[in-house]
Parts: C-alpha cells; structure tokens; sequence
C-alpha cells in the first residue's frame, strides 16, 4: 500500500523527522489560503500522486508570490502528470501540498527497504540527492553507503553517525542527522514499511537537517496491525479494477497481453507469465487467487480478466497443495457458465485430488482445452490466443 508525500510526513514528524510545515489542499482558494497561512515569501506548490519523478512532470513548483501560487496550483489541480513511474498514460491531480520554502544549502538521499539476504532492514544514503537512486547506483554506485540494523539494537549513534559523515552532511548537521535517522529507522520499523526515502534529506543554510520529500509504501500483510494507516489510502489514485480484485482477496494486476492468467500463489504466477512469453504469448493479468481459492473467488477473478477487450483465451494453471484441485475445478466450471465464456480456456491441475479435479472437468460438458504441464498448457493458451486474432 502506498500513500501521499503528505501522509508520510505526518507518519514521520510523530517519531521526530523534521519537515518543513506544510498543508494538503484541494482547491486552488485553498492553496492561497495555506501560503497565506504559513507565511513567509517563499512556498513550493507539490503535486501529491503516487509516482516519483513529480518535478521533472512539472508537477513541483517554488512559488514566490501569493499570485505565483494561486498560478501554480491552478496549473497543477487536475492536470495530467506524467512522469517516468506514470507511464504515457499519467495521472491526473486530485490534491496538492503547499509547504514553506527552505534554504537549500546540500541535499541527500536516504531509503530504507527490507534486505531479505541478510533478514535485516538496510538503511542506504548517498550524498546524491534529488537523484533517482537507480540512476546513481547505475553511474556511481560507490556512491551509494549501506547499513544493516539489527532489529535487537536498532540503528545505533555510530551508525547513524559513520552514515552521515560518509555522505557528506557536516559535525553541525550531524548533530540532528543522527535522531532523525533514527527515527526514520523507527517509523519503518513500528510502522511495516516495506519502502521509506527521504528524498531529498536537506541540509539548511543554517544547519538544520530537514527531509523535503518523502515516500513510505507498507506490507499488505500487516495492515490488519494499522487501521489508522490503512485509512489514508487514496482510492483514487489506484486502478478500479485492482481495487475491486482487492475487495474479494484477489492479488489482480492488469498487463498489455491478450492471454489471461488464473493462478494460485505469487511464485506460479510469475512463473506462468514467463512460459506464456517464452512460447511467443504475452499475458493480459497477474492474478493470484490465493491458496484459499472457493469457487465464488475463481468467478469473480473471471469477471476481472474478461474486462479486458483485448482477451483472446484464459489459461488456468493450479497446483493443489493446500488448495485442493476438485475444488478449483468445480469453481472453474461455476465461474465458466455464469459468465458464458466465449474465449478458449485452458486448464492445467496438478497436486491434490488432480483425478478428481480432471474428472468434473471433463463431465462438465463445457468446451475446455486440458494440458498435461506447464509447457503443453503455454502452447495451447499461445494457439488459442493465435486462432481468435
């Protein structure tokens, strides 16, 4: 799950990052009125979506006048930001932040992520902020300093302290570097962060060490642990559909292809796709149904992928460890008459109950093309794909 600039600030200054003050708005007159409030001549006017690259879209502005503002901000609500995590096709611009203006004296980068080789949580920083920190591993990635914390101890004043000094942040900076990266540690940790950047982390005229921007993204799995954070997602930012596969426990990510994908567990979902291109095809969808699949969760996950006007076959590859294959077969056979399918489907079982699974297919008097493997149900799927264009 993902969240606004904003949001993730707030989530920060409760465990002591500094920010600049800032307000969310909705409406240019807002806009006009937060400046006016926080004072001061100099104010940044932020599109909040969820991509990176906002300034480079045109979607962060410096505004040094009330008129600046009221301009930008026009410029800014409901425009269609395009950036290079947007894709062509952009978002539009529902909200914005308008934050004071902050003496920029250096900027930096710092990130937090989940190190599943080491099992820990990895701090990075780089004295390259401001930059995509893919382009800076890519070009200078001796640029790029790595800490792993220790769950038990957390990040620890040396830490914190060997981490700023090799980014460049001075003996004043590092004085409020070092609670600040601690509590960034923190707000990941006690939070379930799966992703946290400051990016920029900002070094002041004056010595303040403040983060100017900030992305948080959280664990799906222990949102159940965070009401609270849960209750900032922002649905218009998500796809419609997506939301909705969410809504019946289904994990459903639409793609260019024209061959539908019907899995049980991420791994074989994964695995699916790559067969499909492997034998000339290209995948409509990720979907996982989980390993607790009924039949009214594989109806609803057709409903999803006939969506797609470009579907021309659906290819149902289950193995049935926890989710047995009978069960998968008759909610295949469920889903297939509610929706009178009309592309061809492929089917392959494997694991618990396959015979029996195989059996109701077959007796099901519907039109189903049954594959022995994963390569034998990728080369039916990519045939039928083939004969319906």
């Amino acid at each position: 799950m993902k969240i606004h600039e904003y949001q993730a600030k707030a989530i920060l200054r409760q465990f002591g990052v500094a920010t600049p003050q800032g307000v969310p708005c909705f409406s240019v007159e807002e806009a006009v009125v937060a400046a006016c409030d926080l004072g001061g001549d100099v104010w940044v006017v932020k599109a909040q979506i969820y991509a990176g690259g906002r300034g480079k879209g045109g979607g962060v502005k410096v505004a040094r006048s009330l008129d600046e503002v009221r301009q930008y901000a026009n410029e800014i609500l409901n425009m269609k930001l395009v950036t290079h995590q947007t894709g062509p096709e952009g978002q539009i611009v529902h909200r914005l932040f308008v934050e004071q203006g902050v003496a920029i004296a250096k900027e930096f980068y710092v990130g937090m992520v989940v190190d599943r080789s080491s099992q820990r949580v990895c701090l990075m920083a780089s004295s390259e902020g401001g930059m995509e920190i893919e382009q800076v591993a890519a070009d200078t990635p001796e640029k790029i300093h790595k800490v792993f914390i220790d769950p038990i101890v957390g990040l620890t004043d040396q830490q914190s302290r060997e981490i700023a000094t090799k980014i460049g942040i001075s003996e004043q900076g590092i004085k409020e570097a070092i609670p600040l990266l601690q509590g960034f540690y923190q707000a990941f940790d006690q939070t379930d962060a799966s992703l946290s950047e400051i990016n920029p982390l900002t070094l002041t005229t004056d010595n303040q060490v403040i983060a100017l921007d900030a992305k948080m993204n959280f664990d799906d799995n222990a949102l159940f642990r965070h009401p609270d954070i849960v209750a900032l997602r922002d649905l218009d930012e998500e796809d419609p559909v997506e939301i909705e596969a969410s809504e019946h426990d289904l994990s459903y990510i639409p793609l260019d292809g024209n061959i539908g994908c019907l899995v049980n567990g991420a791994g074989l979902a994964m695995a699916t796709m790559d067969i499909i291109k492997l034998y000339g095809g290209n995948p409509a969808n990720f979907l996982d149904v989980g390993g607790g699949a009924t039949a009214e969760k594989v109806t609803e996950a057709f409903k999803l992928m006939l969506r797609n006007p470009k579907l021309q076959a659906i290819l149902v590859n289950i193995f049935g460890g926890i989710m047995k294959c009978d069960v998968i077969a008759e909610g295949i056979v469920m889903a297939a008459r509610e929706v009178q399918l009309t592309v061809p489907l492929i089917v392959r079982l494997e694991g618990t109950n396959v015979k029996l699974g195989k059996q109701i297919l077959e007796e099901s008097g519907l039109t189903i093309i049954s594959a022995d493997n994963m390569a034998d149900a990728a080369q039916k799927a990519v045939t039928a794909a083939a004969a319906e264009s």
